[in-house]
């Protein structure tokens, strides 16, 4: 792998928020674009898996049936009102905390060394702004 994927028409930065919580309209979007045909293949090996094993833990759902939620229709507010009811219902400073905590991930902690990897791998070993997950697929999407 090396450079930039192509941006996924539809598809949002990890950062995006949906209610207060970060990465859940990422994962929703990938079950959408997977429906419809659109996901491209990379992405398809880790589908439930990596962020989207760690948000559907969070919110206390097995990632099947968030995938047949998101396949019934509906807004994200109304697939996250549904996870907090089925699931665990996080409040707005659980989101918050959740948040802060995922969007570091890679900086000074155990998942550092993997996304040294990562960059390696994409030519990126002098990209120092790339300093957590977030940012490194904002930038292999071309966000960043």
């Amino acid at each position: 792998m090396s450079g930039v994927r192509r941006p996924v028409d539809g598809l949002r930065s990890p950062r995006g928020e949906v209610a207060g919580l970060v990465y859940f309209g990422r994962m929703v979007d990938k079950l959408r674009l997977e429906q419809a045909g659109k996901l491209p293949e990379e992405y398809r090996a880790n589908l439930g898996e990596g962020f989207d094993k760690a948000c559907c833990d969070f919110l206390g759902i097995p990632y099947e049936k968030l995938r047949g939620r998101v396949r019934e229709g509906g807004t994200d507010e109304e697939i996250l009102e549904w996870c907090g009811k089925t699931g665990r219902a996080r409040d707005l400073e659980e989101r918050r905390i959740w948040g802060v905590y995922l969007a570091k991930r890679g900086w000074r902690d155990e998942m550092s060394d993997r996304l040294v990897f990562r960059k390696k791998e994409a030519g990126w070993e002098g990209r120092a702004e790339i300093q957590t997950f977030f940012d490194y697929i904002d930038a292999d999407e071309g966000r960043g």
